[in-house]
């Protein structure tokens, strides 16, 4: 333990001469809110592995998370960066920011982890998960230093800005319920097209954050072509290490009848190894799945849920459109009935059709709060459009309050008693108890001494906090 709480002693000088002060850096630790520099405010957060030692270069993973969480995401690698030998650095960047804040800030986190530490400069990469994997998917595209990208859940926003003359080397991770899963198909046909290195590993979790042997293998695929391009000295035992595991995983997949998972880690596999191994039995096991039937009827099917997925969601986008710009509330029921479509799909037996259903939901909660951003981002805010949004999400989320409150303080805003209470009891009857939060709603004053309201926190809460007697 001792040893793995070695202290580093690095001592730093500011440049504006006579001042020095001196850092303690932790090995096997997280260390937070680290200066960036003495003349502003911002810090970063830092992992060194606590194998971590001085005489040799290192390369350098920086984890984003634009919503204040960068020590969390941070913490996601640790195990990772301790298997494969990477520092590990999470600077403050938040969504909120402009993307040239952000750009800034990152650069001078970079800066100041390679002024403390000796960091092999061809070997930075990034990684984020959600809004902070599309950020970590610019990062290499705007700044020539950095070699690769790890995106958790989020495909390239624009590739557009791709350029032949700067590739890198792009991991997806995703799973098949995420509606970013086409996306990132699609992305890697481009990449391929461009020679850029790239893979994408599919993980069968329900969340964003997949197993943390994704991350570490995301790490060695890295590592992988670092020695290809020779940045660092081949090892051949590391090589042989790497491809019987994955070549173990891969028959696991097959084994288990995961033929669709099998076959794409197979593919993914011939790029990473070409350079290394003789893979012609890779490709004649990759050939055997290929004609197996079942793989065929799974093939077809999930081709068959790809363009079913792609007209719906033309669909949904080209609504959303125009019930925005009209203020069609009378089309929630539409949406309600395509929620409860959805939910077919979902509940059904296809296993394409069910993680199709899953994107179609993930695809139009983010239609929805994108357009919420938008519409609260304007300096004049469209409360009928806000008040739509707010309605869709509660059918979208049937049990996420946070909704119904919004809409029961925006309509008290406007007098809407009555919009505020129907959005009540419906809260109320979907097990919503929480008096505090109720009762400290902004706006709702007058709402809060209606005879009705107090009737309905009587029946549902059993006491009300106003006793109003209706004349």
């Amino acid at each position: 333990m001792k040893k793995n709480l070695a202290i580093l002693f690095l001592a730093t000088c500011v440049a504006q001469g006579v001042f020095s002060q001196q850092m303690v850096l932790k090995k096997g630790t997280i260390l937070e809110a680290l200066p960036v520099n003495d003349s502003i405010s911002e810090t970063f957060s830092l992992y060194l592995p606590t194998s971590f030692s001085t005489d040799k270069t290192w390369p350098l993973l920086v984890v984003f998370d634009l919503d204040g969480k960068e020590i969390q995401a941070l913490s996601m690698f640790v195990h990772a960066a301790e298997e494969e030998g990477y520092v590990l650095a999470a600077p403050q960047v938040r969504d909120t920011a402009s993307l040239a804040d952000n750009m800034v800030k990152t650069t001078q986190t970079v800066q100041k982890v390679m002024d403390l530490l000796p960091i092999q400069k061809s070997r930075i990469y990034t990684a984020g998960a959600g809004s902070g994997g599309r950020y970590a998917n610019l990062v290499p595209i705007l700044s020539k230093d950095v070699s690769g990208a790890i995106s958790i859940g989020a495909s390239i926003t624009n590739t557009e800005l791709l350029s032949i003359r700067r590739p890198f080397h792009f991991i997806g991770i995703v799973n098949k319920k995420d509606y970013n899963y086409p996306g990132l198909l699609s992305v890697k046909k481009i990449l391929d097209r461009y020679r850029f290195p790239n893979q994408v590993l599919i993980h069968s979790g329900d969340k964003l954050w997949p197993d943390p042997s994704y991350l570490k293998r995301s790490l060695r695929l890295f590592t992988l072509a670092a020695m290809r391009k020779q940045l660092v000295a081949r090892d051949s035992s590391y090589i042989d290490g790497s491809y019987e595991s994955d070549v173990t995983h891969a028959g696991r997949l097959k084994n288990s009848l995961k033929l669709l998972l099998a076959e794409q880690y197979l593919g993914e596999m011939m790029g990473v190894y070409g350079a290394y191994k003789n893979l012609d039995s890779l490709r004649m096991v990759q050939r055997d799945i290929r004609r197996n039937k079942m793989y065929r009827s799974m093939k077809r099917s999930e081709s068959a849920a790809f363009l079913k997925e792609s007209l719906l969601k033309e669909d949904y986008l080209y609504y959303m459109e125009e019930d925005l710009l009209a203020y069609n509330f009378n089309n929630l029921g539409w949406w309600n009935f395509q929620k409860s479509e959805i939910n077919k799909f979902i509940e059904g037996s296809n296993k394409a059709e069910k993680n199709m259903g899953h994107r179609l939901l993930g695809y139009i909660n983010a239609l929805a709060e994108d357009n919420i951003d938008i519409v609260q981002s304007e300096d004049l805010i469209d409360e009928d459009a806000l008040a739509f949004l707010f309605m869709l999400k509660t059918i979208l989320e049937p049990d996420n309050f946070d909704f119904y409150m919004k809409i029961i303080s925006l309509s008290s805003k406007n007098e809407d008693f009555g919009t505020a209470l129907f959005y009540l009891e419906e809260a109320f009857k979907r097990g919503f108890n929480d008096k505090e939060t109720l009762y400290g709603l902004e706006h709702t004053a007058l709402l809060r001494i209606n005879p009705k309201f107090n009737k309905l926190v009587s029946e549902y809460l059993k006491d009300a906090r106003y006793n109003i007697k209706e004349q």
